[in-house]
């Protein structure tokens, strides 16, 4: 118990981090005039660092030992501290963003390492009720959301570097909670497997998803933060992408040379899919929803439903032995039932105009994405025993780095983009857009380019209490970006749906959901 509750503190931490960080972007957007599209990739290094720390952690888990690991995520927060704070008001954009991309990336490369830790160690430690208890595990993440979204409602007026440091006090707790613990080993690693015996189910196919999102982070992740560090166009051009599908390529060949050429499990590569989808709607989304609110609302009322959201995310994620145990619903029908209501709740938020209104929606929002992460982890767990802890830890991996390089960035994108399409509605507004918009252009994936509005001037506009008329175009721009941009958001859920509902019938047709031991 005293294991999982210092895998709770850890998670907490990065939680709270999170929180924070969601709150002061439209501090970054004022003092440094980043877009939305900057903002998201910003965001999104909080996702593909730990996309690294959690499958590079979970490679080399069973063989080095947790405590280890435990180690290099605890210097690795420190280090992200350092980093941060090093951002200050005044310099220029290009060197405030490198700042802030590289400590946001090595912070979630201490999350991920922590994660590639907790997760296999708490579904090691309780293997008859994963569901429960890595929903119990996973309640840290939304009451760290929590309590950062307190730090931002009360401590708003006071510096983001303050806001931000709180995180390193959970850290410290976590530290010392892990300190002089005995780790136990998987199951799969007692039993005598080795890593690419484990990576057999993971296979040609489930390393093609892997794969395929690494060679998409060399290239939209790495490509260009290497290119504002060097100054060289070769990290933007066609070569570098040829570098990063390269990257991709050589590492899914060495997965299929050392697994014998193993096609894997077709589940588990249904599954990787699914969690891509998990991570762009429930994290990216988490990562714009209180600015978003904000917006539309009130930047006060944003933050007090964000925390509401997470509060109530935080009750439901030890409601999950109940809902298994007494209702009698299975993991994948949970997940059915979680993404109709993810449909539905971002379709509510898209359309509120109330505070009232907003607390139904996001509460029918929040039970959608609740249960998501911490079961999904659960059925790898249940099924697939001789992958020990390396399917959950690529499993992890593939949500965040979908959210860091699709959910966060896409979601900035689509603000950009609906926004200027508002503005270019009329000529009136598009003379507003013409004298606002930023320096440069954003893109997103095989969509075309979008020169957002101007971080600072979008910011003055939303602030000032006696808007110009062209301020007021830009503030509503702004809100029905927003709104368009949730309704689109609603389509991720809608597709897992579907795959939840096949899974349904699939396991239906196989006799039932049941956990699966190594000898079976």
């Amino acid at each position: 118990m005293r294991l999982l509750w210092a895998g709770f503190l850890a998670i907490l931490a990065a939680g709270i981090g999170f929180g924070v960080r969601g709150g002061i972007l439209t501090n970054w957007a004022s003092d440094f005039g980043f877009t939305g599209s900057q903002l998201g990739a910003i965001g999104g290094a909080g996702f593909t660092g730990f996309c690294i720390g959690i499958i590079a952690g979970g490679v080399v888990v069973d063989k080095i030992g947790y405590g280890k690991l435990v180690l290099a995520a605890f210097v690795f927060h420190v280090l992200s501290a350092f980093i941060t704070f090093a951002a200050t008001k005044g310099q220029a954009q290009d060197t405030a963003y490198l700042y802030l991309y590289l400590g946001t990336f090595v912070f979630a490369l201490a999350n991920g390492t922590l994660e590639a830790v907790a997760n296999p160690l708490v579904s090691t430690l309780f293997p008859n009720n994963r569901t429960h208890y890595l929903n119990i595990l996973h309640a840290s993440w939304p009451a760290g959301l929590v309590i950062g979204g307190v730090i931002g409602w009360t401590m708003g007026d006071m510096s983001w570097k303050l806001q931000l440091g709180l995180f390193l006090i959970p850290t410290v707790l976590y530290g010392v909670a892990f300190f002089g613990q005995k780790f136990p080993k998987s199951e799969a690693s007692e039993k005598g497997l080795n890593l690419w015996d484990m990576m057999k189910e993971v296979g040609i196919l489930g390393a093609l998803v892997a794969c395929g999102l690494i060679a998409l982070f060399f290239k939209d992740a790495v490509g260009p933060f290497l290119a504002l560090l060097t100054k060289s166009d070769f990290f933007s051009g066609d070569d570098w992408n040829y570098v990063s599908y390269g990257i991709g390529l050589a590492l899914w060949a060495v997965v299929a040379g050392k697994t014998g050429f193993s096609i894997g499990a077709f589940l588990l590569f249904i599954l990787f899919i699914a969690h891509a989808l998990v991570g762009a709607v429930e994290l990216g989304t988490d990562g714009w929803i209180q600015n978003i609110t904000g917006n539309i609302l009130t930047p006060t009322e944003g933050k007090i439903l964000f925390v509401f959201t997470s509060l109530l995310m935080f009750a439901l994620r030890f409601c999950g032995h109940f809902i298994e145990s007494e209702l009698k619903i299975s993991p994948i029908g949970i997940l059915l039932i979680c993404s109709v209501f993810a449909v539905v709740g971002l379709q509510m938020v898209s359309a509120i105009e109330t505070f009232v209104g907003a607390l139904l929606a996001l509460s029918v929002y929040a039970i959608g994405k609740t249960f998501f992460w911490p079961t999904m982890l659960a059925v790898v767990g249940d099924r697939f025993p001789r992958t020990g802890a390396i399917a959950m830890s690529i499993m992890g991996g593939i949500g965040m780095m979908s959210a860091g390089l699709l959910g966060g960035p896409g979601l900035g994108y689509a603000k950009d983009r609906f926004t200027v399409d508002y503005l270019k509605e009329t000529p009136e507004k598009m003379a507003v857009y013409d004298a606002n918009k930023a320096d440069k252009p954003s893109s997103f994936l095989i969509f075309d380019q979008v020169t957002g509005l101007d971080g600072t001037k979008l910011t003055d506009a939303q602030k000032a209490e006696e808007k110009t008329p062209a301020q007021k175009v830009m503030a509503e721009a702004s809100k029905e970006g927003d709104r368009k941009t949730l309704k689109a958001d609603a389509y991720i859920p809608a597709v897992m749906a579907a795959i939840y509902l096949l899974l349904l019938i699939y396991f239906k047709g196989i006799g039932g959901y049941k956990t699966v031991k190594i000898e079976h």
